[in-house]
């Protein structure tokens, strides 16, 4: 399995630390440290999926999940919300703002794989 990802993430060691585990399953990773420049990347990119933090600063994750579903070219893109945030309701609340699947950190790697996977079989 191999596609393209847009992980949008400002804590340089998760970026870091999911970058290279992904690359290494074969995946091409695109990098995006704030919701703007997330939502930029993927109108450039057109990833297979995104991996959203939700804490960004500059444009929140609910907010640039909001942008990217308004957006014609980005709409289709699978987002999995990546979230600290593990309280009840947060993951209605990243669905409701236009996420197609929800991860709690810390990252459960095997878990997340099998999220992505089914992100980019699902849009296929």
């Amino acid at each position: 399995m191999s596609g393209k990802i847009l992980l949008v993430e400002d804590h340089e060691e998760i970026w870091d630390f999911l970058s290279r585990r992904l690359k290494r399953r074969g995946y091409e990773v695109v990098l995006a440290h704030d919701g703007e420049a997330g939502v930029q990347q993927a109108r450039a990119a057109q990833p297979d999926v995104i991996l959203l933090d939700m804490n960004l600063p500059v444009l929140d994750g609910w907010s640039t999940a909001r942008a990217l579903k308004a957006g014609g070219d980005t709409r289709a893109i699978p987002i999995i919300a990546l979230t600290a945030h593990a309280m009840s309701g947060d993951r209605d609340k990243a669905i409701q703002a236009g996420c197609d699947d929800y991860h709690a950190k810390p990252i459960d790697f095997p878990k997340l794989l099998t999220q992505i996977g089914a992100a980019i079989g699902a849009a296929s």
